[in-house]
C-alpha cells in the first residue's frame, strides 16, 4: 500500500507534470500578436540603476505572483544574515521533514541532512530549489511563517510597497503577491547593499555531490553584461524574470513577468535590454535604495513585522528627482487610459516584441482560480543527461508517459525535472518525454537500468 506521504508526494509531481503541458502549449501558441494580448498577467520595467530614471514601463503596479523571483528575497536575507555574524558561509543549514518534502524542483536533501550556506546560495540561484529555500526559513527564522513576516518586514524598509510574503519558495499562495516595479527595487538593493556577494547570481553551474547543476537563467552569456539575477515560473505567474546589466558604464534592471513562455519571455528581456539599454545614463548618482538597516536578531524582525499596518508605507523607494516622478506619473496615467486609445508617453518608448495586454490584480477571480502546486523551474536542462521514457507525435502522449512513468517509479526518478522536448523529423514534430537532471552519464544509466527492471523502456541522453 502507497503511504499517504508518498500520495502526497506523486500529487504533487503530477500537477508539475500538467504543468509541463501547460508550458508547451504556451510555447506553441506564444508566438502571435493576437494570443500574446490575451495574457493578462503581463507586467515589465526597466529601471535605470544608476540615476533611477524609469526607462519602461508596463503595468508595473499590478499584482503579480512572483512565483522563484520569492527567492531573491530569501537569498537577501541570507546575505543580510552573513554580515550581521548571525551564520557564516560555512554553517550547516539542517533539512526538516517539512522541507526535505517541499516539490521540485529542489535539491532532494534528505530529511537529517544538511549543506552549507554556500551550497544553499547556490542552490537557490541556479537549480531554484524549494527544499533549500525553506530549509533556510527554518533556520534563520524558526519557522517558514515567521521567516515569511522578516521577508514582508525587509520589503517594507525597502520600499517595496506592494509586495507581501507568505513563503520562502514562490509555490502558489493567493496572498503572496508583488509588483514590476518591486521587484526592480529588490534586484537593485542585491547589488547596492551586497556588492561582495552579488556575483552569486552570476553563478552558471556548480557541482553538487556528484552532480553538475546549471542555472536556469538563459540570458547569462547571451547578452552583454547581464550578471543576473532570477527566473521563476509557476502556472499562475506565467514566466518571470529580473535581469540586472551593467555595460559600458551604464547599468539597468529589468523585470518581466507573465512571459507566455520561457524563450518569448528570454527573447522580450533581450529586447528591452537592447532598446533601452543606451538610454541609460552613464553617470552614477548613487544609491538608489533605502540604506540597509541589520536587525539584531529574529524575534526582532518578526515582531517588526507583524506590527506593521496593512496600508503602504508613505516612504520613497528611489531618489525622488523631477524626471523620476514626471515618469512614473506619465506611465501610471497611461495604465488607466482604455488600450489602443492613447500612445505611450513619448518619455517611454514603445514595447519590443510584445504587445500591451489588459492588467489584471491579483484578487481578481479569474487570475487566483489558475493557482495550483507547480514547479518553480522556468526552462528545461540545458546540460548534463537525461533519461527518455518515450518518443510520440502525439504531445498528450508523452505526457501521459511522464505521468505513468512517475507514479510506477517515484523511487527511481527522486528528484528528477520531468520535461517535454519538441523537435522535428523529416517534417512531423515529435515530443520527447524525458527526465532530466543527471549529472553523468552513468548516473543517468543506473537510472534507465533500474526502469528497465521495472519493465519501462528508456534510454539516457546527453543534453
Amino acid at each position: 500500500m502507497v503511504s499517504s506521504k508518498a500520495s502526497a508526494s506523486f500529487l504533487s509531481r503530477i500537477a508539475g507534470y500538467a504543468g509541463l503541458l501547460i508550458v508547451a502549449l504556451g510555447v506553441a501558441l506564444g508566438g502571435t500578436t493576437d494570443r500574446a494580448s490575451a495574457n493578462q498577467r503581463y507586467a515589465a520595467y526597466v529601471l535605470d540603476a544608476n540615476t533611477g530614471q524609469v526607462l519602461f514601463a508596463r503595468n508595473a503596479d499590478a499584482r503579480r505572483y512572483p512565483a522563484s523571483l520569492t527567492k531573491m528575497m530569501t537569498i537577501y536575507m541570507i546575505f543580510e544574515a552573513i554580515e550581521a555574524g548571525r551564520i557564516t558561509e560555512k554553517t550547516q543549514v539542517p533539512f526538516s521533514r517539512n522541507a526535505s518534502a517541499e516539490p521540485p524542483t529542489k535539491l532532494g536533501v534528505k530529511a537529517g541532512g544538511s549543506i552549507t550556506v554556500e551550497t544553499a546560495i547556490r542552490a537557490l540561484v541556479t537549480r531554484s530549489a524549494n527544499d533549500v529555500a525553506t530549509a533556510v526559513a527554518e533556520l534563520l527564522g524558526g519557522s517558514e511563517a515567521k521567516f515569511a513576516q522578516m521577508m514582508t518586514a525587509k520589503a517594507r524598509q525597502l520600499g517595496m510597497n506592494s509586495t507581501q510574503f507568505r513563503n520562502a519558495h514562490g509555490l502558489p499562495n493567493t496572498q503572496q503577491y508583488t509588483s514590476a516595479r518591486d521587484m526592480a527595487i529588490l534586484g537593485v538593493a542585491l547589488r547596492e547593499h551586497f556588492p561582495r556577494r552579488y556575483d552569486y547570481f552570476s553563478t552558471r553551474s556548480f557541482a553538487y555531490g556528484k552532480q553538475r547543476i546549471s542555472t536556469h537563467n538563459r540570458l547569462l552569456g547571451r547578452v552583454k553584461g547581464v550578471d543576473g539575477i532570477k527566473t521563476g515560473y509557476t502556472r499562475a505567474s506565467g514566466f518571470n524574470l529580473v535581469t540586472s546589466v551593467q555595460s559600458d558604464g551604464r547599468s539597468v534592471v529589468a523585470v518581466v513577468m507573465g512571459g507566455q513562455s520561457g524563450r518569448s519571455r528570454d527573447d522580450h528581456m533581450a529586447a528591452l535590454i537592447r532598446d533601452h539599454l543606451p538610454r541609460a545614463s552613464r553617470k552614477d548618482s548613487g544609491p538608489l535604495v533605502a540604506s540597509r538597516k541589520l536587525t539584531p536578531g529574529t524575534a526582532a524582525v518578526a515582531a517588526a513585522a507583524v506590527a506593521l499596518p496593512r496600508t503602504n508605507i508613505p516612504m520613497p523607494a528611489f531618489r525622488p528627482t523631477g524626471e523620476t516622478v514626471e515618469v512614473a506619473a506619465a506611465v501610471t496615467a497611461y495604465a488607466a487610459t482604455p488600450r489602443n486609445t492613447a500612445p505611450m508617453p513619448t518619455t517611454a518608448a514603445p514595447v519590443p516584441s510584445a504587445p500591451v495586454p489588459t492588467p489584471v490584480a491579483a484578487t481578481d477571480d479569474r487570475f487566483a482560480n489558475a493557482i495550483d502546486p507547480m514547479q518553480t523551474a522556468s526552462t528545461a536542462p540545458t546540460s548534463g543527461w537525461a533519461v527518455q521514457i518515450a518518443s510520440s507525435p502525439s504531445q498528450s502522449e508523452a505526457f501521459a508517459a511522464l505521468v505513468r512513468t512517475g507514479k510506477e517509479a517515484s523511487g527511481v526518478l527522486g528528484a528528477a525535472n520531468a520535461f517535454i522536448e519538441e523537435f522535428e523529423n523529416k517534417g512531423t514534430v515529435y515530443y520527447r518525454a524525458r527526465f532530466g537532471g543527471f549529472a553523468s552519464k552513468n548516473q543517468a544509466w543506473n537510472a534507465c537500468n533500474a526502469l528497465k527492471k521495472q519493465k519501462i523502456d528508456c534510454f539516457a541522453a546527453q543534453l
